[in-house]
């Protein structure tokens, strides 16, 4: 009896490509950054949002614009402003005087991805026109809903060191974010080498370079792919007890929140099919947990007098924990 190979229960080769082709599109023009061009495919593929911080010119904006060139589907940019207005984001009721009544003109919050620039420059007023957005997947305006198209998501960014003229976000907000993603400078070979590439470039336009590699029914098959792969009871109750620490932990002040830990399952879902795989692994979700988590808590006042940072308490969460194997 001839021995029969093994054949993933779920096959992954689409996946792989696409996140293959995306990344190389992205390469054509960033160098380096690695880790914020996975974290956001990720979150694409687990159906999350995420919020980029840095500080100005580490292409925050440009890693964005690129993942939503690379995908064939609607994209709107709206940079927030202290004097930006709901309905500048979300749309409004204009007269139409053939009908005689009131249309709904939509706002650009209704495409497929939307980047909200410096999204601390606006008020609480104008940033809770993205909760309902973001959570539900659609805008309520005068007393009527509407659904946004799908796929669907937020890419966010904002400057964590200029402070006048911005507004922190609130919590409930944040934990709308699946990743908080922390963007550091370049290395000084990564400077030469993106001093390099722009100069060969010419005057190539950047985005030009870019080409769609991935459509938006791909997305939502891909999503729903990813939804169905294995994950052990054990890594499930992992997840469970490290978002429970967070709660009982004597340096954080409030800790994570039930979607927190739906956010870490999601995201290491995706983790895992990227990496070719159709279960998760511990690795998997050890990965993603500080993107995730580093957001949705706040530490306690004398901790954050001490200047200890939310990722080293996620760290000592993570090193007095058993992670299974």
């Amino acid at each position: 009896m001839e021995e029969q190979l093994f054949q993933p229960r779920t096959d992954l080769t689409e996946l792989n490509n696409a996140v293959m082709s995306i990344r190389n599109e992205i390469r054509k023009i960033i160098v380096g950054q690695d880790e914020m061009v996975k974290l956001i495919i990720t979150a694409l593929l687990a159906d999350g949002h995420v919020l980029i911080e840095g500080v100005p010119g580490v292409a925050k904006t440009l890693a964005a614009k690129l993942v939503a060139r690379s995908v064939d589907a609607g994209f709107s940019r709206i940079q927030f402003t202290p004097d930006l207005m709901p309905s500048d984001v979300l749309g409004t009721p204009v007269f139409n005087p053939q009908q005689s009544a009131f249309e709904f003109k939509k706002g650009p919050v209704f495409s497929n991805i939307i980047l909200v620039d410096e999204i601390n420059r606006a008020p609480a007023k104008t940033q809770s026109a993205l909760l309902e957005i973001m959570e539900e997947r659609q805008a309520t305006v005068d007393g009527k809903t509407y659904p946004m198209a799908q796929p669907f998501m937020v890419l966010a960014t904002q400057n964590p060191v200029e402070q006048e003229g911005t507004y922190r976000l609130p919590e409930a907000q944040l934990d709308r974010f699946l990743f908080k993603i922390v963007v550091q400078y370049p290395s000084e070979m990564e400077e030469m080498a993106i001093l390099s590439q722009f100069h060969n470039m010419g005057n190539s336009v950047a985005l030009d370079l870019v080409h769609p590699v991935l459509g938006s029914q791909q997305i939502i098959t891909l999503r729903q792919q990813i939804r169905t792969l294995v994950i052990e009871e054990k890594l499930l109750q992992f997840i469970a007890k490290l978002v429970h620490q967070t709660r009982i932990h004597k340096s954080i002040y409030l800790g994570a929140s039930p979607r927190a830990s739906l956010a870490i399952m999601n995201a290491s879902k995706a983790t895992a099919a990227i990496s070719g795989r159709d279960f998760v692994t511990p690795d998997d979700i050890l990965s993603v947990v500080p993107a995730v988590l580093r957001h949705r808590i706040i530490l306690s006042p004398d901790k954050e007098m001490e200047g200890i940072t939310e990722d080293e308490v996620i760290r000592q969460i993570l090193q007095s924990m058993d992670v299974p194997r």
